[in-house]
């Protein structure tokens, strides 16, 4: 009997339209559904300015419709089959946004199913993909969010309160601390540190100066964030700073424990789902079997880490897949290549059961660039706090993070909680434009 060889399938040639929109500018990108092809990128450091109503629907349009349409004839598609929006501020500050983009990208774009989500959200299916487990993104601020992927199970979500009232750990809160140790050797009180006082005058000048060249600046907590690197160079031989990262790092895995969903999975022998939670410090609940795993990951930082200088304010050295692996450091080293028969390796259960597969913890953001400094205590204090949950590099920012949303709408694969408030699914309606506006 002669055997036929089968033919694969042909991959989907749609396109998917990613946006990606915060305080270090806007990033959009025109990515392949089946990830065959390039994906291409465009990117403006400005901000999208935040008005009366929040965030204003009509100027992000104006700034992303054009390199949308330039990126979609690169690719030689007229339309995106799906888009996904991620912003800082969607929650609070984004009801602009849900009543005009649907309408209008279908109008302008083509696209018929519309993700829009907040920043914390595309930056945490940018780092894991959908795993269940927590994302902290640490850049000036801080915010943790977690999932179990159960259903009904939802997002928690643990500080982001901004660096008056939280963001702990994040770049503008070990910014401060550094200047507060600073300005105690300026006084002589207990706790400074001379190292840190020469760093601040050789950065922002005499230090009974600086508290009129910081109050009135309205970007203070990127002015604090800014300092953070320094805090990172001055602790391998100051222990004021190496006490200050070590907070940090503690404060890190105090918020990714807050987010960290209680993990289900569905009684041995029938319906239903049995919510089981691992308590903190201690048993690891249903991952009892993979805590080893979490626990034997290396605690060794690659050298190279040390030299990264990815800014710790957030900003992003561009947007494409690869920009996103390269400006994050994870907070552990992935050992999934050496356990190829856990569930997170099969597509087919991981789809159908996606709760089964092992937590995981990542730390994704320009904190990262600190390097071993802060993440050498940073994975000890996650193997206390989360000792059943693996420790994983991010994989991409929270573009990638946004293009894969997107893929998932047109593949029916979409596993992350749709809560309808932190990541919201909508299909093109009439655009809500005011009439004679055009957009782009």
């Amino acid at each position: 009997m002669e055997l036929t060889p089968r033919r694969r399938p042909p991959r989907s040639s749609a396109r998917v339209l990613a946006v990606d929109s915060g305080g270090s500018g806007v990033r959009v990108a025109v990515a392949p559904t089946e990830g065959d092809g390039p994906v291409l990128t465009w990117s403006s450091p400005e901000p999208v300015p935040v008005g009366d109503r929040g965030i204003d629907a009509r100027v992000l349009l104006d700034r992303i419709l054009p390199p949308a349409r330039e990126l979609l004839e690169r690719a030689g598609v007229e339309h995106c089959a799906a888009g996904c929006v991620g912003a800082a501020g969607m929650v609070a500050l984004g009801a602009d946004l849900r009543a005009v983009l649907p309408g209008a990208l279908r109008a302008e774009l083509g696209v018929r199913r519309l993700a829009l989500a907040s920043d914390a959200v595309t930056a945490y299916a940018g780092a894991v993909g959908q795993r269940p487990g927590v994302v902290v993104a640490a850049g000036t601020g801080l915010v943790a969010l977690g999932t179990g992927l159960v259903p009904g199970g939802g997002w928690r979500r643990a500080d982001g309160w901004g660096h008056l009232l939280g963001d702990c750990g994040g770049g503008a809160w070990i910014g401060r601390a550094g200047l507060e140790a600073a300005l105690r050797a300026y006084d002589g009180r207990a706790g400074g540190s001379t190292a840190l006082l020469g760093r601040l005058e050789a950065v922002f000048g005499p230090a009974p100066d600086l508290p009129e060249a910081l109050y009135p600046r309205p970007d203070r907590a990127a002015v604090l964030a800014s300092f953070a690197p320094e805090v990172g160079r001055c602790a391998a031989a100051c222990p004021v700073a190496a006490d200050i990262l070590r907070t940090a790092a503690r404060h890190i895995a105090e918020a990714a424990a807050a987010a960290f969903p209680p993990m289900s999975r569905p009684p041995a022998g029938g319906a239903g789902q049995a919510a089981v939670r691992g308590t903190r410090g201690g048993s690891a609940g249903p991952y009892a079997a993979d805590a080893s795993d979490a626990r034997g990951a290396s605690d060794v930082t690659d050298a190279s880490e040390a030299t990264r200088t990815t800014d710790v304010t957030g900003a992003r050295s561009g947007p494409g897949v690869s920009d996103g692996a390269d400006a994050s450091y994870a907070a552990g080293v992935s050992d999934d290549a050496a356990h190829p028969d856990r569930p997170a390796d099969r597509p087919a259960e991981r789809a159908a059961a996606p709760w089964r597969q092992p937590p995981v913890v990542a730390l994704t953001g320009g904190l990262a660039g600190i390097g071993p400094p802060l993440l050498l205590p940073l994975r000890q204090e996650l193997r206390k706090q989360l000792p059943y949950a693996r420790q994983v590099p991010a994989e991409g920012s929270p573009l990638d993070g946004a293009a894969r949303i997107a893929a998932a709408l047109v593949t029916g694969r979409l596993l992350l909680p749709v809560d309808g408030s932190l990541l919201r699914v909508a299909s093109g309606a009439a655009p809500a434009a005011s009439p004679g506006h055009t957009f782009g």
